[in-house]
């Protein structure tokens, strides 16, 4: 059975990569897995530089197909931040907290109405193979920052205690929402998805 590494180290997404790929036939190797506690400097200016370079660092050290992910927040009312700083938002010198980074998104919102609150989730996927040939596909999910977080904390995705789905009239939290909503709903299961002929086709043939 081929292998396919996925390129992280927050166990929150690995479950979830494991999750939506768990109908290919591929065997899903963690970062653990392969004894790799290295990470690259991310030093794109685009959510598919950092995909592209993360998934590539990692394949030339295993040598195996690697698909890795970079997304992040983006606030309409502050530009698109904090976009590719999503995790180093607060001081740029070291990845900030949950907790930081939820309350510092509410205070940048401080006086701005709900109607002006609107936001989405972006994620790029990257998969490298064996013979460097490179696919990237983009998922987003949209909605609102509320007044107030969110109470429910899902450890390593601060940002979903803060994005709002008024249409359902829930965070976009995996705990919060029912199997159909998250069927529905997850944006990196949307990518996964774009690219899972790929992975059929080139790593199970």
């Amino acid at each position: 059975m081929s292998k396919l590494l996925i390129a992280t180290t927050n166990p929150g997404k690995l479950a979830e990569f494991k999750q939506f790929l768990a109908d290919v036939p591929i065997e899903i190797v963690s970062l653990s897995d392969v004894s790799i506690h290295r990470k690259p400097e991310e030093t794109g200016k685009t959510f598919e530089e950092n995909a592209i370079l993360k998934a590539n660092f990692y394949q030339k050290l295993t040598g195996l197909p690697t698909l890795a992910d970079d997304g992040g927040f983006e606030i309409d009312a502050l530009d698109g931040e904090p976009g590719i700083k999503s995790h180093r938002w607060v001081n740029p010198e070291r990845e900030s907290s949950d907790e930081e980074l939820i309350t510092y998104t509410i205070k940048r919102l401080t006086g701005i109405p709900l109607d002006q609150r609107g936001a989405k989730l972006r994620l790029v996927l990257a998969l490298v193979l064996s013979d460097g040939n490179t696919h990237t596909v983009e998922a987003k999910i949209r909605g609102i920052v509320p007044l107030k977080p969110g109470t429910h904390r899902t450890e390593g995705f601060p940002y979903r205690s803060l994005l709002f789905l008024p249409e359902i009239n829930k965070f976009y939290d995996k705990q919060l929402l029912t199997v159909a909503e998250n069927e529905q709903y997850n944006h990196r299961k949307k990518a996964v998805e774009q690219l899972k002929p790929i992975i059929d086709r080139l790593l199970t043939s």
